[in-house]
């Protein structure tokens, strides 16, 4: 059963209480007229003789006694009928109009707390975990309840966003840093392997140190965008997903020659960070390759506008991937059911790259597994 708001439950205690008082001061009113109406034409029976002289027209005080006592029975009964009927009528009407005053009233009490709920929302409707945090209830009035507990939420959010920031830059910051140093090791390999003198063993040695640099620098490099994507657009210049699929399915397309790629290339106009977005489909595209199947593998790749929004697919064969183990693998350094990625795969940071990306363009990044292997990985963002 559902549930009256509030406001409907402070309308009814408002309405309630006013009907109630107007009920007791209506049977109030009914017991003070009938205990004041004994005489309503001002004559008393008392003043009557108590003598039976006969009247001019033959008639006897005591005839005249019973007829107006009859009169003012039905002149007080007249009235408390003519209180109670019109009293009703008019504490129905008047209880109306208060219900509704109390409609309005309680909606206004209310306000402060619609505007809390719609930042929340707000809030937590945001693409990104920390996006939206800048947000502020700032709500005015005076000092009561109500504007205590929307500061205290405005506080609270303020060390979120404090605290998310400061994440977000130390990522940056850390990858940043670690750049130089990976740089300078494979400078130095690099001149080593490279000299005259170098023996086959330190050749040998030399290139399996630049295989695990380049893992390293690739590591850096997608928590750099990562990192980037997570941050709100300040610029956005066209793209046409369908220019950016033609470029870089044949880059990644060398990597695997082995697999068939099918491309469907039809314009899907957008806006956006050309550099994040050439990242996202350069990830799903090589992610798509990597994990497919040793012989007959495929990969398909296409673009259009569904309903209007620009979308991107990418189709590959490979393992069959359990429904349940789909949204994890979005998550940074997850891949199926492992906890963290190891050996030379990959790092489980491609869809985690491409649902960032996606979510900083206003889009949206979902997959679904194949019944016979492999995923369909399906990326949808704003038109142009």
């Amino acid at each position: 059963m559902k549930r009256l708001t509030i406001r409907a439950r402070l309308t009814l205690i408002y309405g309630g209480l006013f009907l109630l008082a107007g009920i007791v001061l209506l049977a109030v009113t009914y017991v003070l007229v009938d205990q004041r109406m004994p005489q309503p034409f001002g004559v008393s029976l008392r003043d009557l003789p108590r003598t039976t002289p006969t009247t001019p027209t033959g008639q006897n005080i005591d005839n005249l006694r019973a007829l107006v006592q009859e009169v003012q029975d039905e002149a007080k009964r007249n009235a408390l009928e003519s209180l109670l009927t019109q009293g009703g009528i008019a504490l129905i009407v008047v209880s109306t109009v208060a219900i509704a005053f109390g409609w309005l009233l309680a909606g206004r009490a209310l306000q402060p707390l619609h505007q809390i709920t719609g930042t929340a929302r707000r809030i937590a409707g945001a693409d990104t975990a920390g996006r939206g945090l800048h947000e502020r209830i700032a709500l005015t009035g005076p000092p009561d309840e109500v504007r205590e507990l929307a500061d205290t939420f405005d506080e609270m959010l303020e060390r979120l966003d404090r605290s998310f920031d400061g994440q977000r830059r130390f990522v940056a910051n850390a990858s940043h840093e670690l750049r130089t140093p990976l740089a300078l090791n494979r400078a130095l390999v690099e001149l080593a392997v490279t000299r005259p003198d170098a023996s086959a063993e330190t050749r040998r040695l030399g290139e399996s140190l630049l295989a695990v640099n380049e893992r390293h620098e690739r590591l850096i490099d997608g928590l750099l965008t990562l990192a980037d994507s997570e941050n709100e657009l300040t610029e956005r210049t066209p793209v046409d997903l369908a220019e950016v699929c033609a470029h870089t399915t044949d880059q990644a397309g060398r990597q695997a020659p082995g697999v068939r790629v099918r491309r469907e290339l039809a314009p899907a106009p957008t806006s956006g960070d050309p550099v994040l977005l050439e990242r996202l489909t350069f990830n799903l595209v090589e992610n798509a390759l990597r994990h497919n199947l040793p012989a007959d593998g495929w990969v398909e790749v296409r673009t259009g506008l569904v309903g209007g929004r620009p979308t991107l697919t990418v189709t590959n064969t490979g393992p069959v991937i359990p429904g349940y183990d789909v949204e994890t693998m979005f998550q940074p350094f997850r891949r199926l059911s492992r906890e963290r990625v190891v050996g030379a795969r990959g790092f489980g940071l491609g869809l985690s790259i491409v649902r960032a990306v996606a979510r900083a363009h206003g889009g949206i990044a979902e997959a679904q597994p194949r019944p016979a292997g492999g995923l369909v990985v399906t990326v949808t963002l704003p038109p142009a």
